[in-house]
């Protein structure tokens, strides 16, 4: 038996932190996307469905879904990033929730550079080590095996993709947006490390 009131509590959190990462302008467009399950239900996770803006999302743009993709409530299809998120909660019981973002400034250096240093006190608190993924074909089973390859290591809450934005995880959906928005002001700042160290 399903916990529904508490999977849709979940379910209107997700969308209020959804629309906050695009506020933010951590995604735009239709790009990127979101999930979280019940840590007393971790075989249930609600998924963004595939095409909703994050700015205008509502409850009815998430599916819930098990942890072999299987279709339980909603209409419409799963992101195609589902393979890579669903893969993380098989390896990490310790989180449930995932965000995939496009911030321009982790992109833009984890592009750039192939690493992107933790410089700021916030992310050395938060995040410790953040890992860079090569670049594979959106939605493919390669990246979404490059992607869970890296969060198999327990001290990773953190991933840049290279040319595709970035991946936070959480115990709840509430901390992996806050790691999302620390991810990307420490982005930010090396960057301007990076020109201020070359004097431009």
């Amino acid at each position: 038996m399903f916990p529904h009131g508490e999977l849709e509590l979940l379910r209107r959190e997700l969308v209020n932190v959804t629309r906050r990462l695009y506020e933010r302008g951590l995604s735009s467009g239709t790009s990127g996307n979101t999930s979280a399950r019940l840590p007393e239900r971790p075989d249930l996770v609600w998924i963004k469905a595939s095409g909703r803006c994050f700015g205008e999302v509502e409850e009815r743009d998430f599916l819930l879904v098990d942890l072999e993709g299987k279709i339980l409530d909603g209409q419409g299809h799963p992101s195609k990033e589902i393979r890579f998120h669903l893969g993380i909660y098989r390896e990490r019981p310790d989180v449930n929730a995932v965000i995939h973002g496009h911030s321009p400034y982790a992109t833009a250096y984890a592009t750039a550079f192939g690493e992107l240093p933790v410089v700021t006190a916030a992310a050395e608190g938060g995040l410790s080590r953040i890992a860079v993924v090569g670049y594979a074909p959106p939605g493919s089973e390669e990246l979404a095996g490059l992607v869970v390859d890296a969060f198999r290591d327990r001290e990773v809450r953190a991933a840049v993709l290279v040319k595709h934005g970035f991946v936070t995880v959480g115990p709840d959906i509430h901390k992996a947006y806050y790691l999302a928005d620390v991810l990307e002001d420490n982005a930010r700042v090396a960057s301007l490390l990076a020109v201020f160290r070359r004097g431009g």
